[in-house]
């Protein structure tokens, strides 16, 4: 389970740190591809294909809505794998998309990471600390 939040720098060759606890997750390989909200979203390899095959290939081809959801996840995503230091390797698409510079904030979400520009992560975590009360009210199932 990925939780927790870290700050990493980007390098000049688009190699992002993981951090050392969540490693071992992603030796056997994972997936980075556009996220939500204007960040990466990077998953084990198992983690991936469990939502590939239990929900990306369950949508509809004959709706619009969903055709566009399944375009975005699987034809943003790459495969990746953590090098002796750590790193994974981030294509530019990708990094251009969530508009990452130097600074950038990993976010544990149980089954991925998001990987943030740390001024956006910033921002969004900001406007949602404020709201997290009528966030939590609205989400009836979580009592």
């Amino acid at each position: 389970m990925f939780i927790g939040e870290f700050q990493h720098n980007l390098d000049e060759k688009g190699r992002l740190a993981i951090p050392a606890k969540f490693r071992a997750d992603l030796k056997k390989g994972a997936v980075v591809t556009k996220g939500l909200d204007d960040c990466l979203f990077l998953y084990t390899k198992a983690a991936w294909e469990e939502l590939v095959s239990s929900k990306l290939s369950q949508l509809s081809f004959n709706k619009a809505n969903q055709r566009a959801f399944a375009r975005f996840m699987l034809s943003g995503a790459s495969e990746v794998e953590c090098d002796a230091q750590g790193r994974v390797v981030l294509p530019e698409y990708l990094r251009q998309f969530a508009s990452l510079r130097k600074q950038t904030v990993i976010a544990g979400l149980y089954d991925r990471l998001e990987i943030w520009d740390k001024d956006r992560w910033e921002a969004y975590r900001s406007n949602n600390d404020k709201t997290s009360g009528s966030i939590a009210e609205s989400l009836d199932d979580l009592s």
